[in-house]
């Protein structure tokens, strides 16, 4: 393409997009229009509670399968091969984990805000926190959502920058405000549908373009752009297999687990169980997607192996080499630039009207409906219809800053959300697995990670910056070496080099850290304070987990009754004996079972349960407890316990 040559678009390429925009308004004015037209805040924020599993799934999958995503990936794949797709290990984890952890304790609490979450288990300070973090992080995040597909349209047709800017803003607005999340979710699964079309006809036509399967291979691998998996530990190096495969496991619990936008997804499914069979049809949806942006980018490279437009200056961002190459290598195909545009717009829109609904629902919830628990649902309604114009045009003024911002898109929004979300995943598990954290402990490992995510972020970005002393180098999204080109940072700039991968798991692991610490100097919290249900059981699942996979099934006899050791009184007085073939851990193992109280991490818990039985132990006054550890802990013997002459056979766990 002549640098100096301006591609347009043709007619049915205008009709494609202008089809995607009227749809999505579309089913916006069907939902504010049909049924009970969103009169109460349960059917405006949580979709009256109706949403089945397979558009839960495919809204899920949109919300952050954003334009950034479809525009950063194919291009870093371009630039620096395929090592980003190991980021398809941590879906694993990153979608389990919620699934089983996060959505039943959410979902079972009935809440509205997941921030809700954090005044049962804390205080109303601590709520009031995590709540504006959020609200900061996503009009950040929603700024960069709508400028990369404006600034995509402006490259392609000449449009206006900021006009295609308004448009985007303005169209996600009104059909978020009058359809509520139902009309959000709906409109995901259209423009789903739209992305995935878009990027396969765009690969479909570039590859028949390039010259086949065999010449794009043959061209990817003299340019070693199929990556191996690279072991190396060092976290300054900017993409490994454990910066992707594990730092991004804490990136995707940030985003599925904590995150409003997604957890008021699955509070607006039926059943708890659809919610998490949601959570697990996302897996293959986002390994598709990520498969189709790799595949993308090497047809791009393949290409352009020889004739780079970023060598020859045809384009001065790699974020563009998207948009070059359809208009460039697929000009001749009419439809297929509109039919591409159309699928970056419906990612932008899904991404954006999400956030538009949880910033409103957030700000309803968490902000004023408890300076004004009186106010009548009508109302209530209106007002949430209101603060998502507001967030509207709260987005397109941080559109323009994002404009201003040097780097790639893709790693300025991942480093916003590790910067922010870190800290904001550390304070939800530092209160669902923690108990003894009290609400001191949880505001000051808030504000230590944020404090921490801020200055190794911008300390990131300020070193980037060339002094007028030194000469530096600039690799693609690297940072600037202090000393030389090839030296190894130290100290601080070491801290500044950590990949942005990391953000996540080291923010997030200063909060629980801090907090704890602090939990334990100002008094950890008493297990009657607790609410029920905001604490989950992990060293319980851990020990019937533990006790299913290493306990054979003939250690315990047929008359014995199963009680956990957990349920034992605090104060028992507990006699043991080990056998001779025990292992050193296992005699470790007993003595601190015996040593430290069985059930202080079990809040309101102080009985014996059977199948058969169920004796309250009132405070652990029963004294006539005898216990034997006959045998290993994971052997034939486990723990016997004799009480009142009948015999319970003890589920142990590590």
């Amino acid at each position: 393409m002549d640098v100096t040559e301006q591609k347009y678009f043709s007619t049915i390429d205008f009709v494609l997009f202008v089809l995607l925009l009227v749809a999505s308004m579309a089913i916006g004015l069907y939902y504010a229009l049909s049924g009970r037209q969103q009169r109460t805040t349960r059917e405006f924020l949580l979709a009256d509670q109706s949403m089945k599993c397979l558009p839960l799934s495919l809204s899920l999958m949109a919300t952050f399968q954003s334009a950034v995503a479809i525009v950063g990936t194919p291009a870093e794949v371009f630039t620096n091969g395929t090592q980003y797709w190991f980021i398809g290990c941590s879906y694993i984890l990153g979608l389990l984990i919620p699934a089983h952890i996060f959505i039943p304790v959410f979902y079972r609490l009935h809440l509205t805000s997941a921030y809700q979450y954090l005044e049962l288990r804390f205080c109303k300070a601590v709520r009031i926190c995590g709540t504006i973090t959020f609200i900061f992080q996503m009009i950040i995040y929603m700024g960069v959502g709508i400028y990369t597909p404006a600034l995509a349209l402006n490259a392609v047709t000449g449009f206006h920058l900021w006009g295609a800017v308004l448009a985007t803003g303005l169209v996600c607005t009104i059909y978020t405000a009058l359809g509520g999340l139902k009309a959000v979710i709906w409109t995901d699964v259209f423009q789903t549908v739209v992305m995935f079309a878009g990027q396969l006809a765009v690969i479909i036509v570039g590859v028949q373009q390039a010259g086949g399967l065999s010449h794009i291979w043959r061209k990817v691998i003299e340019g070693n752009r199929i990556s191996g998996i690279d072991l190396n530990p060092d976290p300054t190096v900017r993409h490994t297999f454990w910066t992707l495969a594990l730092g991004g496991v804490f990136l995707m619990l940030s985003l599925y687990g904590v995150n409003q936008t997604q957890v008021q997804r699955y509070l607006s499914s039926r059943t708890e169980k659809e919610a998490v069979m949601s959570c697990y049809m996302v897996f293959p949806c986002l390994q598709i997607a990520l498969g189709l942006s790799c595949v993308m980018g090497l047809v791009m490279f393949a290409c352009y192996s020889d004739n780079s437009p970023l060598d020859n200056q045809y384009i001065t961002s790699k974020d563009q080499m998207v948009l070059y190459f359809i208009m460039d290598m697929l000009q001749d195909f009419s439809g297929l630039p509109g039919l591409f545009v159309a699928c970056l717009f419906s990612a932008s829109l899904s991404t954006i009207s999400s956030a538009f609904s949880s910033l409103a629902t957030v700000t309803m919830e968490d902000l004023i409906k408890p300076h004004y628990p009186s106010m009548v649902e009508t109302r209530a309604t209106l007002l949430s219809k209101i603060l998502t114009f507001a967030y509207g045009l709260v987005c397109l003024v941080m559109a323009y800053v994002i404009h201003l911002m040097n780097g790639s898109v893709l790693q300025v929004t991942l480093s916003i959300f590790g910067m922010v979300g870190g800290p904001l995943l550390g304070v939800f598990c530092l209160g669902i697995f923690f108990p003894l954290a009290n609400s001191t402990g949880a505001v000051t490992g808030l504000v230590a990670g944020l404090v921490l995510a801020f200055w190794v972020g911008i300390g990131g970005f300020v070193t980037q910056i060339p002094s007028i002393t030194t000469v530096s180098t600039f690799l693609s999204h690297s940072v600037f070496l202090y000393f030389s080109a090839f030296s190894k940072p130290v100290g601080l700039y070491a801290l500044y080099s950590l990949s942005y991968m990391w953000y996540s798991a080291l923010n997030s692991s200063v909060v629980i850290l801090i907090g704890l610490i602090v939990s334990l100097i100002t008094g950890p919290m008493k297990q009657g304070e607790l609410v029920a249900g905001t604490v989950y059981p992990l060293m319980d699942k851990a020990q019937d987990l533990m006790q299913k996979l290493l306990r054979p099934k003939s250690c315990v006899g047929s008359r014995e009754q199963r009680v956990k050791w957990t349920h034992l009184p605090s104060n028992a007085m507990l006699q043991y004996y080990i056998d001779i073939h025990c292992s050193v851990l296992q005699v470790l193992i007993a003595l601190c079972i015996s040593v430290f109280p069985a059930n202080w991490y079990m809040p309101g818990t102080n009985k014996w349960s059977c199948p058969n039985r169920e004796k309250h132990c009132k405070g652990g006054r029963e004294k006539d407890l005898s216990t034997i550890i006959s045998g290993c802990l994971f052997g034939a013997g486990n723990i016997s316990v004799t009480y009142n002459q009948k015999s319970y056979h003890l589920l142990v766990g590590v």
